[in-house]
C-alpha cells in the first residue's frame, strides 16, 4: 500500500514535470507574497498551541500543545492525498451547477502544478494556492482541541482531526470556496474563512465538550491557567499571523490585501479595547486574558468580512464580538459547560457574528467584485438573507456530521482517559513526558 501511493506521488511529479518552470503569467511579486502569507498562516499552529497551553494546568500543557502540533504533520498529509481535491476539484457530487463536494481528480496532488489555475488565481502556481489553503486546513481542527483539553486521548483526537477534516472541513471548504460550490454560486461572502474555519472548529468545539464531559471537579475546582505568559505571548502570534491568514487571501498583493490586512488589524484592536473594558467594568480590573481573548474574537470575526469592509467597520464588528463573546464565556461558565479553553465562545460565536455582519458592512467600494451584492448599510438585502443561509447550513451540517464523526470515535477507541489518568495528568500518562523538571 505504501509503494503504491509512494508510485502516485512519483507518477504525479514526473507527470508535470513540465510545470516545474513559471509560466509568464506567474507573478514573481504575488508568489513571494503567497508564499509568506502561508508562512505566517503556518505559525499560527504553534500560536495556538502557546495561547491554548498557558490555559490549562502545568501537568496538561504538552498534551494541549502535542495536539495543536499534531495537526501539522497529520492534515497535511490527509490534504496532500485527499483533502485537497475534495475541497476545490471540480465537484464530483452536484445539485444541477451547485457543488456539493469535489471529485479526486487532484488525488495525491496529481494535476496540481506550478501553472495557475485561473478559477482560484491567475497569477500563482496552482501548487502555491494548494500549500496556502493546506494550513488553514491544518489549524481548523486544532482549534477544536480548546473544547476537551485535559481529557480526551491522543490516539482518539488523531483519528478524530482525519476524520473531521475529511467529512466536516473539506465539505464546507467546497461550499464556500471552490469554484462551483453551492454557497458562493448563491453569493455568499467568506473572505477568509469565519464560516468554514472558525464557525466549523467553533460549533464542532461545543458538541465535543457535550459529549465527553466536563473534567474531574468541574465547576467546583478553579481550573486556573499556569502561565498566562504564554497565552498572552501567543496571542499576540496570532495577531501577526492572522495578517497572513486574512491578507493572503486576496491571493496577490495590492489594493485588496493592503484593505484586509488594515480591516484585520482594526477588528483584531476593536475587540481586545472592547473585551478589556468589559472585563473593568464587571471585574473592576482590566485583566491581560480579558485583552488576548478580545483580540482573538475580533480577528475571528474580521475574517470573514476582512476583504470587503474598512477600517471603521472592522473597528465595529470587533467591538460587537469582544463584547458578545465575553457574554458567551460567562454564559458558558453559569451553564455549566466545560469548554474548557472557549473555542466555542470565541470561535463558534466570533464566526458566526463575522459571517452574519459581512452581510450588513460589506461594500464594493472596497471590493469592487461584490457590486450589486453589498451589505445592509449600503442598501444590499439580498446578502444578508445568503449570509443567513450559509450560517444555518453549515451550523447544521456541522452539527451533525461532527456528532457522528465523535460518536464513531467513541465507540471504536473511546475519547476519554481514565479518571486516574486525568487525574496524574496527561503529560505523563499520554506522553511519558513532563513540561517542566521540578
Amino acid at each position: 500500500m505504501i509503494l503504491g501511493v509512494a508510485a502516485c506521488f512519483s507518477a504525479g511529479c514526473v507527470a508535470h514535470s513540465n510545470q516545474h518552470l513559471p509560466e509568464s503569467s506567474v507573478s514573481t511579486g504575488d508568489s513571494a507574497f503567497l508564499l509568506v502569507s502561508a508562512a505566517l498562516v503556518m505559525l499560527m499552529t504553534p500560536a495556538l498551541a502557546l495561547f491554548y497551553g498557558g490555559l490549562v494546568r502545568a501537568k496538561n500543557v504538552l498534551s494541549v500543545i502535542m495536539q495543536c502540533f499534531v495537526a501539522l504533520g497529520v492534515i497535511t498529509l490527509q490534504w496532500y492525498l485527499v483533502g485537497y481535491s475534495l475541497s476545490f476539484a471540480p465537484s464530483l457530487v452536484r445539485i444541477g451547477e451547485y457543488g456539493i463536494l469535489g471529485s479526486l481528480n487532484w488525488f495525491g496532488g496529481r494535476g496540481v502544478g506550478m501553472t495557475p489555475y485561473e478559477p482560484y488565481s491567475a497569477t500563482i502556481p496552482h501548487r502555491l494556492f494548494m500549500v496556502y489553503q493546506c494550513m488553514f486546513a491544518v489549524i481548523t481542527p486544532a482549534l477544536i482541541a480548546g473544547a476537551f483539553a485535559e481529557r480526551m486521548k491522543f490516539s482518539a483526537y488523531v483519528l478524530f482531526i482525519l476524520l473531521w477534516t475529511t467529512l466536516v472541513y473539506d465539505p464546507v471548504a467546497h461550499w464556500v470556496w471552490s469554484e462551483n460550490g453551492w454557497l458562493k454560486k448563491i453569493g455568499s461572502l467568506d473572505f477568509a474563512g469565519g464560516a468554514v474555519v472558525h464557525m466549523t472548529s467553533g460549533l464542532t468545539a461545543l458538541v465535543a465538550a457535550l459529549m465527553i464531559g466536563p473534567r474531574r471537579g468541574f465547576p467546583r475546582t478553579a481550573f486556573l491557567p499556569h502561565s498566562l505568559v504564554f497565552t498572552v505571548f501567543g496571542a499576540g502570534l496570532l495577531w501577526f499571523g492572522w495578517f497572513g491568514f486574512n491578507g493572503g487571501s486576496a491571493l496577490a498583493s495590492g489594493a485588496l490585501a493592503t484593505a484586509a490586512f488594515v480591516a484585520t488589524h482594526c477588528g483584531a484592536a476593536g475587540g481586545a479595547v472592547a473585551w478589556l473594558l468589559v472585563d473593568w467594568l464587571f471585574k473592576q480590573k482590566p485583566t491581560a486574558l480579558g485583552f488576548a481573548s478580545g483580540a482573538v474574537a475580533g480577528l475571528v470575526a474580521i475574517t470573514p468580512a476582512s476583504g470587503y469592509v474598512g477600517p471603521l467597520s472592522a473597528f465595529v464588528i470587533g467591538a460587537v464580538a469582544g463584547i458578545v463573546c465575553s457574554w458567551v464565556v460567562s454564559w458558558r461558565a453559569r451553564a455549566g459547560i466545560d469548554d474548557a479553553l472557549d473555542a466555542f465562545g470565541v470561535h463558534g460565536v466570533g464566526g458566526t457574528l463575522g459571517a452574519l455582519l459581512t452581510g450588513v458592512f460589506a461594500s464594493a467600494w472596497i471590493n469592487p467584485a461584490i457590486a450589486g451584492n453589498e451589505g445592509l448599510i449600503h442598501g444590499g438585502f439580498r446578502l444578508i438573507v445568503t449570509q443567513l443561509v450559509a450560517v444555518v447550513a453549515v451550523a447544521a451540517y456541522t452539527f451533525l456530521m461532527s456528532f457522528i464523526v465523535l460518536k464513531a470515535v467513541d465507540l471504536t477507541i473511546g475519547l476519554r482517559v481514565p479518571d486516574e489518568e486525568e487525574k496524574m495528568g496527561l503529560d505523563l500518562t499520554e506522553h511519558g513526558e513532563s513540561a517542566y523538571s521540578a
